[in-house]
């Protein structure tokens, strides 16, 4: 069955390999389709260049979420669910390609898709970098071009229907989903799935963080979501207290009192992270300075005080007992 169609779209041509079933979806904004792609170039060998299959993962995009390849969505929402069809796409349609085929490139390679781009647009970072490092792509950034496009749609889910991403949410869904994300987190911490909590805490966050890109830093919208970001990276912190991630206690405390130099909770749980790493003198700075901002914790900075000093004088007796062993010499 390979019948040929003229979409409604300038430089676009469709051809049905293998017909669908059902009626058209509806292809609604937030919705998810699920497909496999092939890409082609448009010469007498049909060159492949990427090949969704041999990722072994289907391809998600979200309708409405403004996808690089932007004719992708309008290519998706003629098919029917089971269709196999062959898209013929000129070069006005293509341009991007090279660019969104680097990030799915790396992801299925295990890389950041991101790595080494400038904070800047994706056409931006086209013309910043000379080479995407890979030479087929390199040709096509160079030489824009018409492509063949097989796709095969698997499902058309609505909204409702699915987990959403946190950036796949508007800025309503994002602020209802915070209160949501903190309570499974803190209901994680009762059963001591700290692992599991940390992440509920982190998408909370980046919900958070995303809105905050939008306003403008210190001012009184950006300063509301911060307030809402703060207890969560401090339950986060916690979280990683006790799954022994020290270091990682250490770099997002700091982060956050840079901003909020009178927080004695983080300066508290960065106290508790140096004396975990034998960073003595830092602990004890930390933890004066908690007494001194929250008067109210000054029994517990005296428990841990003490605890330090413990930990830090079996670690000399045993330090001085390893080096004594190392420099005795051997009886003849």
């Amino acid at each position: 069955m390979e019948e040929t169609y003229l979409l409604n779209v300038e430089g676009v041509k469709k051809k049905i390999l293998h017909g669908g079933q059902g009626e058209l979806p509806k292809f609604q904004d937030g919705s998810k389709i699920t497909f496999h792609f092939q890409t082609l170039k448009d010469d007498f060998e049909r060159t492949v260049i990427d090949d969704s299959r041999e990722a072994g993962v289907p391809m998600e995009i979200i309708v409405g979420k403004m996808f690089k390849i932007e004719i992708w969505e309008t290519l998706l929402s003629s098919m029917r669910t089971g269709e196999v069809a062959e898209f013929w796409c000129d070069a006005i349609h293509t341009g991007m390609y090279a660019l969104v085929s680097k990030g799915m490139r790396r992801i299925a390679e295990g890389r950041d898709p991101l790595e080494g781009q400038k904070h800047r647009c994706g056409m931006g970072n086209m013309f910043d970098y000379h080479s995407t490092g890979y030479d087929d792509l390199d040709e096509l950034q160079r030489t824009p071009q018409p492509l063949i496009f097989i796709m095969e749609l698997f499902r058309v889910e609505e909204p409702s229907a699915y987990k959403r991403d946190t950036w796949a949410m508007s800025k309503e869904e994002k602020l209802a989903a915070v209160p949501v994300l903190h309570s499974e987190g803190n209901r994680l911490v009762l059963r001591k799935e700290f692992r599991q909590a940390a992440e509920k805490y982190q998408e909370a966050v980046i919900c958070l963080r995303n809105l905050q890109a939008k306003e403008k830093p210190w001012e009184e919208g950006w300063l509301k979501l911060e307030s809402l970001v703060t207890p969560l990276v401090l339950n986060y912190c916690q979280c990683q207290l006790e799954l022994g991630e020290y270091y990682e206690v250490l770099e997002h405390t700091t982060e956050l009192l840079q901003k909020h130099n009178d927080n004695a909770k983080a300066y508290f749980k960065r106290a508790k992270a140096h004396a975990a790493v034998w960073n003595e003198r830092e602990a004890r700075e930390d933890f004066l300075r908690v007494a001194h901002l929250d008067p109210a914790m000054a029994a517990a900075v005296k428990k841990e005080l003490k605890l330090l000093g413990e930990r830090m004088r079996k670690k000399h007796v045993e330090d001085r007992k390893r080096y004594q062993g190392l420099f005795q010499q051997p009886r003849g």
